[in-house]
């Protein structure tokens, strides 16, 4: 008899309301010994817990006051290097993976080389997509791809070996690999979870970025538009790095710091860019515009959209939880640089893909959110649409299925895991191990017979 390990068995359940009333803390103690929830005080701030050259997020001024958010790589304005690559026509990903690693923007002869050698590391293990992909397909790409990450270690033979060149000559593969470890996980997935009939893979082509490959891979006939691997790589380049503090990226170092090897402290922080607060947040933004047009009947009238915004912050629409998703940052208030760069290479594709009225609604919601939420919430901060807004709506229409909405965030942030994990190695020297309050009151033992 096949036994159901999904079934939740009534003792367990029993157990579980034992573990709520064992486990909850008085909300109230946080504020007592000033705990800082999330680490983040009660204005927002994170609280500092390291040093890093890597990325910088600016939202405030010397002064605290709100400005236009800006992201740097390495001291560069995102803005700077995103308009530079294409006011060149070029391909960015793998010239910011360089300059997120190495510190510096690289020469078109150590780009050439360095995208020679990614090419190189694009090779899995001989029957690895057979023996570790497609006999035990997840409903989940990125599970798949933390199976895959762990997997990885036992090919490797100096899989534990944290000296410098080794861990880079790791991180290098992972980078090179990401791409197809979603992607076969994807169709293994469709093929024998969804019962779809039409199974493919598509290797790599050496000649092709990362950006080209994606859409190469994905589909069947290997086709794409240069505006469409354009605006893909111009994603993966927005999404590659956010800080240290992020919860993926701070993951990383945390289990970095331990001394452990590159394949879990990356799988550690798959796990966390699975997350739903984390990673997952544009799946949601298309589920709710999803729900919008079903129940806005004009889409260009702004009292009825705004009327939609205001049920939704009631909880009385979509999926009752009360937030709009892609407004709002943890950071970022006035502006996302990553969202205001996205949405005008977003408004051509939209063009070309027949679907500028949708994207209209997305530039109305962009602009009523922020009113409709002020009115009828206190903020200390104000909201914007951040870089999730327009993400998932551009992986729509690249016909990127919503299995790998996160996966795509993760084949990008792997660059800055990466960058962060040399860092922590370089620099720290000490585990990273943050202090907790306990707060329950002293007791005493207990014999077994008197219980």
């Amino acid at each position: 008899m096949k036994r159901d390990y999904s079934k939740i068995p009534k003792q367990v359940k029993k157990l579980s309301k034992d573990s709520l009333a064992g486990n909850t803390i008085d909300k109230e103690l946080y504020s007592l010994y000033k705990v800082n929830r999330g680490l983040r005080d009660e204005h927002g701030v994170g609280v500092l817990t390291g040093l890093t050259e890597i990325s910088e997020v600016c939202a405030k001024d010397e002064n605290g006051e709100p400005i236009d958010g800006q992201l740097f790589y390495r001291g560069y304005n995102v803005k700077d290097l995103t308009a530079g690559l294409f006011q060149d026509k070029r391909f960015g990903f793998e010239e910011i993976t360089y300059l997120l690693l190495f510190g510096e923007l690289p020469s078109k002869k150590e780009l050439a080389a360095f995208r020679e050698l990614l090419a190189e590391f694009r090779t899995l293990p001989n029957s690895f997509v057979r023996d570790i992909i497609m006999k035990a397909p997840s409903r989940d790409m990125m599970n798949s791809m933390a199976r895959s990450v762990l997997t990885l270690y036992s090919y490797d033979h100096n899989a534990d070996d944290t000296s410098l060149d080794n861990v880079l000559r790791q991180c290098l593969q992972l980078i090179a690999l990401f791409p197809q470890l979603a992607l076969y996980s994807y169709q293994a997935y469709d093929y024998y979870v969804k019962d779809n009939n039409a199974f493919f893979i598509n290797h790599p082509l050496p000649e092709l970025t990362a950006a080209e490959n994606i859409l190469y891979m994905l589909r069947k006939d290997g086709s794409y538009t240069e505006l469409e691997a354009r605006i893909l790589d111009l994603a993966l380049i927005l999404h590659a790095e956010h800080g240290g503090g992020n919860n993926s990226t701070f993951t990383t170092h945390v289990v970095t710091s331990s001394g452990t090897d590159t394949y879990s402290a990356i799988a550690g922080a798959l796990g966390s860019l699975k997350g739903p607060k984390h990673g997952g947040a544009n799946i949601r933004v298309c589920h709710m515009f999803r729900d919008m047009e079903e129940h806005v009947k004009d889409w260009k009238d702004d009292d009825e959209v705004s009327a939609y915004l205001l049920k939704l912050l009631n909880k009385d629409a979509f999926d009752k939880s009360g937030l709009i998703y892609g407004i709002g940052h943890a950071i970022y208030s006035k502006s996302d640089p990553r969202a205001e760069i996205f949405k005008s290479f977003v408004e051509r594709l939209a063009e070309e893909k027949g679907r500028s009225e949708e994207y209209n609604l997305y530039a109305a919601v962009e602009r009523l959110a922020p009113q409709v939420i002020s009115e009828k919430r206190s903020m200390y901060k104000g909201v914007s649409a951040n870089v999730d807004f327009y993400s998932g709506f551009v992986y729509q229409m690249l016909g990127i299925p919503e299995e790998l909405f996160t996966p795509l965030f993760a084949i990008s942030r792997i660059s800055g895991w990466s960058a962060h994990r040399m860092e922590e190695l370089i620099n720290g020297n000490k585990i990273i191990r943050p202090a907790y309050k306990a707060v329950l009151p002293r007791r005493e033992y207990i014999p077994f017979d008197k219980r």
